[in-house]
């Protein structure tokens, strides 16, 4: 579903800062050669990750669902020296593409890329995060959040997208599908969750951003 007719969200991205050369060919190679390029988060949303990023200067970022590395290379882009991204995925098909565009940043000695279950990993992890950037299977949404709100930091923010799933959290289903249900039941959690301040934008397909209180 578009949220926004084509104009507006073509004039939104002309007036908004234009990728760099590499995250311009990690996007067109993505959409090339890799299966559900829509997974991919873009130029946009790309920007306001690295926007909100660079706002914060982050010592550490959780990443729960790396894809092809794009949003991971936006968010890496406000790290402070010194500063680490763990990123964790599932799929061991794309690490070799993956791994191929991290290690063309400046960032590479900076990300920590992991495959494997989330579930799994994240009890694990010692560091507290700054930001955690949950885009993963949305079933676990409500786990993933559960299992790192403790490892981030008072004041840090958690961020979650395809909160609105292509407008299905708004749709009368006869039936509603697992992962939508997934998505109604993580809205309605962390927004009457009082550990946390949020406010979900439609930005692309929904971004939930939640403070830490």
């Amino acid at each position: 579903m578009k949220f926004l007719v084509e104009e507006i969200e073509e004039y939104s991205a002309a007036h908004t800062e234009a990728e760099n050369a590499l995250l311009k060919s990690l996007n067109r190679e993505t959409h090339a050669n890799v299966l559900s390029p829509r997974m991919l988060s873009g130029h946009l949303q790309g920007r306001f990750l690295s926007m909100i990023s660079r706002m914060i200067r982050p010592d550490r970022i959780l990443e729960i669902g790396t894809y092809t590395g794009y949003s991971g290379i936006c968010l890496c882009e406000g790290l402070n020296p010194g500063g680490k991204l763990v990123t964790i995925d599932v799929n061991e098909e794309l690490e070799t593409f993956t791994r191929s565009y991290f290690d063309q940043t400046p960032f590479k000695e900076h990300i920590d890329y992991r495959i494997g279950n989330a579930l799994d990993i994240i009890p694990g992890l010692t560091d507290t995060f700054d930001i955690v950037f949950i885009d993963a299977d949305k079933i676990n949404y409500s786990s993933y959040f559960n299992l790192c709100l403790d490892k981030v930091r008072t004041g840090g923010f958690l961020i979650a997208d395809n909160v609105l799933w292509s407008g299905k959290v708004v749709q009368q289903l006869k039936k509603i599908d697992k992962d939508t249900q997934a998505l109604l039941d993580f809205n309605r959690m962390v927004h009457e969750d009082p550990r946390v301040s949020n406010i979900l934008l439609p930005i692309r397909d929904g971004l939930m951003i939640l403070q830490k209180l």
